[in-house]
């Protein structure tokens, strides 16, 4: 979430928008009346409504072409609640909000950002020979529908469907030779 939100009045002028949103780095602008927000200004809506149309952006206000109401989320929202309110509607920000108070505004952006510094925070942890994840290999549970099956390994009881086939498992995994394959040397030893 971005706190810095650019909010301007609904007389503002496009034109004012637009520096705002270049100095503040925004993709949007809140727009509001007498200190209460009332719709919403995006890169997009200027491209579209204003140049699009060469309309000039030093004349056109904000309440012409901004998008209402403006959808919130209250600051308690997951991640998953905010990309489903943006997919439903399909936007690319909302606000979060407190009561009256505006706390920031969350665009797909951010978090498609956020979600690929936390990858590679994870991709630098593992090179580095630390565990990202510990998985619990007794909790993990492989059911298998042996009935589809005629092979069944005799070591781990895994199915096959074929006799080279458990042969080749056999060979890598349990460390004997193709006896399936007619090699009993080691039964000899």
């Amino acid at each position: 979430m971005k706190p810095d939100v650019v909010i301007l009045e609904s007389d503002a002028s496009v034109d004012e928008a637009t520096k705002m949103m270049r100095e503040k780095n925004s993709r949007s602008v809140l727009v509001s009346k007498r200190g209460e927000v009332i719709g919403i200004v995006s890169k997009t809506d200027i491209l579209f409504k204003v140049i699009s149309q060469n309309g000039n952006p030093s004349k056109v206000k904000l309440r012409e072409i901004m998008t209402c109401p403006v959808l919130a989320l209250g600051p308690s929202s997951t991640i998953k609640e905010a990309l489903a309110v943006m997919d439903k509607h399909g936007i690319r920000q909302v606000m979060v909000h407190a009561y009256a108070a505006v706390l920031g505004v969350v665009t797909r952006e951010d978090i498609y950002q956020s979600m690929e510094t936390l990858s590679m925070a994870s991709e630098d942890t593992a090179i580095s020979g630390t565990p990202a994840c510990i998985i619990n290999t007794k909790a993990i549970a492989y059911m298998k529908d042996l009935s589809k099956f005629s092979i069944v390994c005799p070591y781990c009881q895994s199915p096959f469907d074929t006799k080279d086939g458990l042969s080749k498992h056999i060979d890598r995994l349990h460390g004997e030779s193709g006896i399936l394959e007619g090699d009993v040397r080691h039964l000899f030893e």
